[in-house]
């Protein structure tokens, strides 16, 4: 029987809903008195677990490239245990299994007390919702549902998560205020399908009362929302985010696509005219508010012309932030099993990149636009003679940043500043506290 480990690394691969689901392991490796190794921190563990990415191609070759690099280093004895968590593992366990006989076990996303017991050490049932944070001490990820009921044609989130399954609102609540506790300022609020939230419980969409719930709490001073799918979105809390400062005047609504026959090949259940007006309203009821969007070139019957069709789209949306993937062929998914895989990468890939052109243009613009403005800024780190910090309009990791010179004023990570912007960049904005 092997012994206990000692010093354990927990490496986290792909969205901040995996970032959640490690926090949760390493609350529980803490309280069995393990050692925990930072995932970048150079000092040796004995045990590693890789938490990893399934959901599209890039995401599960870096996966795979990761489990390599610590397979290799077990060969080599530099650790003594390898195990491989996550999506990935959910996906192709068996295939993994084969393929990479140096890891010792393969988990599925539901698996903690497995896990845990697997590993020589006791599970905490009383730990449930507790977590050991891996973000800056001032903001961290609050998941609020798991699992998707949609039924995207390009999507393997509810093959891997499952059905959409809501928390309580009385639960989230109960863990925001522990994470207030611990001084956190913002939280952000994630899920597969925020939009979704509460239909599985309360038999009808109640994200409005669970923002309602959230407010009054103490300490925490932003409240960010994550992934809102456009079908059926919740126009009830756009009230709630024009009339309090705690919402951040922010949404990332994932619209894929504008053109009808490929959003119908999507499976997306709505439609260019109902996203075109959603867009128009949510900006009417909340002026100013910062939208983020996710787009899919590449997706089978993407013809030229419905390309041109998303490319007039992005330059006429004007979305404040904006991402694009290109259509990975995912086993499993609807569009896996009732579509070719016709559209050529090297076209998926130019399509991509001339999305992404047009919104470099457009981000350089609406930033110039600021130059001059007084805004609110939350600082994240120190990088050598910068601070980092961010407004309400940007999400950490993924959106813009206000960089800070450094002067002899010190500033302090979590705490808000006004700052005058000075300088813009294409996707950053160069500023100065007053």
């Amino acid at each position: 029987m092997k012994s206990k480990p000692r010093k354990i690394k927990v490496v986290t691969l792909g969205c901040p809903k995996n970032v959640v689901d490690s926090e949760v392991l390493l609350k529980q490796l803490e309280t069995n008195r393990v050692k925990l190794i930072p995932e970048y921190s150079n000092e040796q563990a004995d045990t590693v677990i890789i938490n990893t990415c399934g959901f599209i191609l890039d995401a599960k070759e870096e996966s795979i490239d990761t489990i390599l690099h610590y397979a290799r280093e077990r060969e080599r004895g530099t650790i003594r245990d390898l195990y491989v968590i996550g999506c990935l593992s959910e996906l192709y366990k068996d295939e993994l299994r084969s393929g990479i006989p140096e890891v010792d076990r393969f988990f599925g996303v539901n698996d903690l007390e497995k896990i845990i017991i697997n590993l020589g050490l006791d599970y905490r049932k009383e730990l449930v919702g507790e977590r050991h944070l891996t973000t800056p001490e001032h903001y961290a990820y609050l998941k609020i549902s798991e699992g998707c009921d949609r039924t995207c044609a390009f999507c393997a989130i509810p093959l891997i998560r499952g059905n959409h399954i809501s928390r309580s609102i009385e639960d989230v609540v109960r863990e925001a205020e522990r994470l207030a506790d611990k001084g956190v300022r913002e939280i952000i609020l994630i899920a597969q399908d925020l939009s979704w939230y509460g239909i599985d419980l309360y038999k009808k969409q109640k994200l409005n009362d669970l923002l309602a719930a959230l407010i009054p709490l103490n300490g925490i001073e932003w409240i960010r929302l994550h992934y809102a799918y456009p079908a059926r979105f919740p126009l009830d809390i756009l009230p709630l985010i024009r009339e309090n400062e705690k919402i951040c005047s922010y949404l990332d609504i994932p619209v894929q696509h504008i053109n009808d026959t490929v959003l119908q090949r999507m499976r997306r259940g709505t439609t260019k005219s109902e996203i075109l007006n959603l867009l128009s309203v949510i900006r009417k009821e909340v002026p100013g508010i910062a939208l983020r969007t996710t787009l899919l070139t590449g997706h089978p019957g993407e013809t030229d012309l419905a390309f041109d069709e998303l490319e007039k789209f992005v330059a006429d949306a004007r979305f404040d932030r904006l991402g694009v993937f290109t259509y990975s062929h995912e086993e499993g998914t609807y569009g896996y099993q009732h579509y070719r895989d016709e559209v050529p990468e090297e076209i998926k890939l130019s399509r991509k990149n001339r999305l992404m052109e047009i919104q470099q243009h457009i981000s350089r613009e609406l930033n110039n636009s600021k130059t001059g403005e007084l805004i609110k800024v939350m600082i994240d780190r120190r990088e050598g003679n910068y601070y980092i910090g961010r407004t309400e309009h940007d999400s950490p990791e993924i959106d813009n940043e206000v960089l800070i010179e450094e002067d002899d004023r010190e500033l302090q990570t979590g705490v808000f500043y006004m700052v005058r912007i000075t300088e813009a960049g294409e996707f950053d904005l160069y500023g100065e506290v007053e």
